[in-house]
């Protein structure tokens, strides 16, 4: 199965449409203390590493993606064939807002306690999305605006 960048887009923003409304756990501030050396591997490792089963939404040759559930909270996993292929999907999912832990040809993407307490187990970056896609949200808590 061979997606274009638009199914890329198309993906992330299916992603944050599942991930609407969804809660998160309580230790976010906890998993941020300790963050651990960002993990690698296949979507399997990656969510075993979170403490989750994935449920596969997409399995093609450059995206494999993920719903997984934990006692933090709901969350898309995703792995990509390629640095460049990552870079796509995120630039482009990034308009849709949310939270995104990122780390070397994968990404969480989910509310922000839930990345946060992800961060904990993965380690990684976390980036947050756009704000036009949520105003007066959590992205403008620091006053930014634009």
């Amino acid at each position: 199965m061979r997606l274009t960048r638009g199914g890329l887009v198309a993906a992330g923003a299916v992603a944050m449409l599942v991930l609407t409304g969804c809660g998160s756990g309580d230790d976010g501030k906890k998993a941020e203390d300790a963050v651990p050396k960002t993990a690698t591997g296949s979507l399997e490792h990656l969510a075993s590493e979170a403490k989750c089963k994935p449920n596969i939404q997409i399995d093609a040759d450059t995206i494999r993606q993920a719903i997984c559930k934990t006692s933090g909270g709901k969350f898309i996993l995703a792995t990509f064939a390629t640095d460049r292929g990552q870079a796509e999907w995120i630039n482009g999912a990034k308009d849709y807002g949310g939270y995104y832990l990122t780390g070397r040809k994968w990404v969480a993407v989910g509310p922000e306690k839930t990345v946060t307490a992800l961060r904990g187990r993965l380690g990684g970056t976390v980036e947050e999305g756009s704000e036009h896609m949520n105003p007066g949200g959590s992205h403008n808590k620091n006053g930014h605006s634009g």
